[in-house]
């Protein structure tokens, strides 16, 4: 009697066809960046490390930007969309019911449902009708601009939920931090250290979980409705379902993008959805490597410190110079600049093996 193949566990699809890297020549430099990002603020100053906080809020949205475009095929302007709408609940509800019994943690999850909840209601309408290719960019692109647009003009008195007043285009401000209830006292997540661990280790669980998932019966469906939808819906597959699921999760973690840096600043504004906003995450996906989720990261990071520093030093050059790597990483690496020299040198070192191998 013939037994069925076993499933291989979560753990074992953290390394797969869908994902670079593996075994020991990628887990130990992993493990030695983690050590090292981890050994950072024992040697950097605390205002320092809370600033740099700032760029692992990103990378939420830019892996769920990954999975809904670089895996999944549909690219997204909406995730600035998702990202404002969690902003502002989390603003919303920490300003009415404080910090206190860990309700900064409750407001966290809440918002982030509602950016989830936000992107089943689109996502629904966009794919089960039927919508794809650059008309589900320009809808999403729209969908961000109205939102943008209306929020700038709740100025007055009367745009006010509870005791959160919106502000307009001045933004919102004076929400609480993140606070962790404690037996000694509670923790509140200030722009510093505690902050910088608690959300480096967020980003290595997400970083992990996704790995897992797009490895998964998921993800492969998921890069065969890419590749080629029709032959994916010839198979049984109902495409609309996995590129909703998909559209939902990236949306999610946009939104906890938004949690995350409107509690890191205390402060989000309308042009956090703005064109300029929506634009900057398709360039780090872009530049990174849309089909995979470490070149994503890699890229998204690197092109956000050197982004900063133009802004620093050069801010009428910094957009420009975005525009300029998303036209050259087009025009010479479609796959990404990140992904194409990982594949690279991963290629040669392949070949060195093989020709030690042959002596």
């Amino acid at each position: 009697m013939a037994t069925k193949p076993k499933r291989p566990g979560p753990l074992a699809l953290i390394e797969g066809p869908q994902t670079l890297g593996k075994g020991r020549k990628f887990w130990l430099p992993f493990a030695f960046v983690l050590l090292a990002a981890c050994l950072y603020p024992q040697f950097a100053d605390g205002y320092d490390v809370g600033n740099n906080v700032y760029f692992f809020n990103w990378a939420f949205m830019a892996m769920g930007l990954s999975l809904i475009w670089g895996y999944g095929g549909a690219l997204s302007f909406g995730q600035t969309a998702f990202f404002g709408v969690a902003g502002y609940t989390y603003g919303i509800i920490s300003i009415n019911f404080g910090d206190a019994y860990g309700l900064t943690l409750f407001a966290l999850l809440a918002s982030v449902a509602v950016s989830a909840l936000l992107a089943a209601i689109l996502g629904y309408f966009l794919f089960f009708g039927r919508i794809s290719g650059v008309f589900l960019g320009i809808v999403t692109l729209s969908v961000t601009l109205v939102l943008e647009r209306f929020m700038s003009q709740t100025a007055g008195p009367e745009w006010r939920v509870g005791t959160a007043r919106l502000n307009g285009f001045n933004g919102m401000g004076g929400m609480p931090s993140l606070t962790i209830p404690w037996p000694g006292g509670d923790i509140a997540l200030f722009p510093d250290v505690p902050l910088y661990y608690v959300t480096l280790a967020l980003l290595v669980v997400v970083y992990l979980a996704l790995r897992m998932l797009v490895n998964s019966r998921f993800g492969n469906v998921l890069v065969a409705i890419r590749e080629n939808p029709q032959r994916a819906e010839m198979l049984g597959y109902d495409i609309r379902r996995y590129q909703l699921a998909a559209f939902v999760i990236g949306s999610a973690l946009a939104g906890l993008s938004g949690v995350l840096y409107t509690s890191w600043g205390n402060y989000i504004t309308p042009a956090s959805m703005g064109m300029t906003a929506a634009s900057l995450p398709i360039v780090w996906v872009a530049v990174g490597g849309r089909a995979d989720l470490t070149t994503t990261l890699l890229g998204t990071l690197l092109v956000l410190a050197g982004f900063q520093a133009l802004t620093i030093y050069g801010s009428q050059y910094a957009l420009v110079v975005m525009g300029l790597l998303l036209v050259l990483t087009v025009l010479i690496a479609p796959n990404g600049l990140v992904y194409g020299l990982g594949t690279l040198l991963s290629g040669r070192l392949r070949r060195r093996v093989r020709e030690r191998e042959a002596v």
